[in-house]
């Protein structure tokens, strides 16, 4: 093992996150180096090709509210395109196949007004809800010792409502409703603007896509950091105090003044520390935990659903496919649909029953010529070999309430970042490079005192 001369900060994770730390120190001058135990940058950012068109198997989409994502790609010369959505949005629900324009799939008149209801009752309740502090809010204990599930239940959400949340549930958290604590629902919900703007593809965070993929955005931050990020390096032990940290992985030993954990909560028990962390931080990792959400991409010598008026938009309450987007190249080809499946019924699949299975629901959805694509692929995060999950912390009741105001207080010259300790736009990319953002400058202000 070698021991690397002293620096001013340590960070841990490659990914926007960490990126956006290191990135910002080393701008204002302080030595920095990144430890990354995968063998690329982007964390839940990771592109590749199908039919030669960039695909992103993790984060995909940018809202015009996510400022602070937008302002980094630009400075780093990524632009974005409009996520296509003209035309007749398609749902598949209690098996038939029916088209309807705009976010709410087109249901009879009493279940639309019962969706409008809840929805009306959510955002009522984020005006409770302090953003960054939602455990203060005062109706904190109720919400957080009830399910999103059990709260629709107690409100009396007809079936309908119940199984439109759950499928917002699935491609939010990467969970059932049943699993998720209804103060984190609606702090989330309340720090992506609301329930509009979060599901929206106009106006809201699906308007638009990066042609050539989000990672080439965690790829650009890496180059202008150069031989500051070290991959295939994954920290397994951080001793620290107040005055600084020596970070140690299987092939070297890091000291610096400060260090960033810039993880996801779930996988900060990966990491020993010395002397461990005081007693009531131990419960926040298993009670953080990551969700579970999974793609396939199917593409086609032409988007020929564009020929038939179809937007290429679909919901569909029979899986393992529940939601669809477009994300061709263009009117010419070719024709790329993205479907997020139900890591539940998919994951555990065979490579050859996962293509079959994700066909036949496109086939449900858009006919037969969706049968023969002429490439296809998918991704499981579950079956990650470094920290599995995605595509954000499905946070169980309780949490919030016991362990939410521990979530990125600085543990001596300890510092955490990451898209989960965000207070806009937590779970998305938008929220971790905030999250970057907001732990450099806490750590400058310590180097400033220490």
């Amino acid at each position: 093992m070698t021991n690397s001369p002293g620096l001013d900060v340590v960070v841990v994770g490659a990914g926007f996150a960490g990126l956006t730390v290191a990135r910002t120190l080393t701008a204002r001058g302080y030595d920095v180096r990144v430890l990354e135990g995968r063998d690329r940058v982007g964390g839940r950012s990771h592109t590749t090709t199908v039919a030669g068109v960039p695909v992103d198997l993790g984060a995909t989409f940018v809202g015009p509210t996510q400022t602070a994502v937008h302002e980094l790609a630009a400075e780093l010369g990524c632009p974005t395109m409009p996520t296509h959505n003209v035309g007749k949005n398609l749902i598949r629900w209690r098996g038939r196949v029916r088209s309807y324009r705009s976010t709410i799939p087109k249901l009879s008149i009493l279940e639309l007004l019962d969706v409008s209801r809840i929805q009306w009752r959510f955002e009522r309740l984020g005006r409770q809800v302090p953003l960054g502090a939602p455990w203060t809010a005062p109706t904190a204990d109720r919400l957080d010792h009830l399910t999103v599930d059990g709260w629709l239940r107690s409100v009396h959400a007809g079936k309908s409502t119940r199984d439109l949340m759950a499928i917002m549930a699935r491609v939010t958290w990467g969970c059932e409703p049943n699993e998720v604590s209804m103060l984190h629902a609606v702090h989330y919900i309340k720090a992506a603007g609301g329930i509009g703007t979060m599901l929206d593809v106009k106006g809201g965070a699906q308007q638009d896509r990066f042609p050539g993929g989000t990672q080439q955005i965690a790829l650009r931050m890496a180059d202008e950091l150069g031989g500051r990020v070290h991959l295939g390096n994954a920290v397994e032990r951080i001793e620290h105090g107040t005055t600084g940290v020596t970070v140690h992985t299987g092939t070297e030993a890091v000291t610096a003044r400060a260090a960033v954990v810039a993880i996801p909560p779930a996988h900060r028990d990966s990491i020993a520390f010395d002397p461990g962390l005081p007693a009531n931080r131990a419960g926040l990792s298993t009670r953080w935990p990551m969700g579970n959400l999974s793609k396939a991409y199917a593409a086609y010598e032409k988007p020929f659903w564009r020929v038939a008026g179809q937007s290429g938009e679909a919901l569909s309450d029979d899986g393992p496919v529940f939601i669809t987007f477009d994300v061709s190249p263009s009117d010419d080809g070719p024709g790329v649909l993205l479907g997020f499946t139900d890591a539940r019924t998919f994951d555990p699949l065979e490579p050859d029953a996962r293509r079959t299975r994700a066909l036949d629901c496109f086939v449900s959805l858009f006919g037969d010529a969706a049968r023969n694509p002429v490439d296809y692929v998918d991704h499981r995060w579950s079956a990650e070999p470094f920290a599995a999950g995605g595509p954000t912390a499905a946070v169980p009741p309780g949490s919030w309430t016991t362990y939410g105001h521990l979530l990125r207080e600085p543990v001596g010259a300890v510092f955490w970042a990451g898209t989960e300790t965000a207070d806009q736009w937590t779970g998305f990319l938008d929220g971790a490079v905030r999250s970057g953002l907001r732990a450099a400058a806490e750590v400058e202000a310590h180097l400033a005192t220490s």
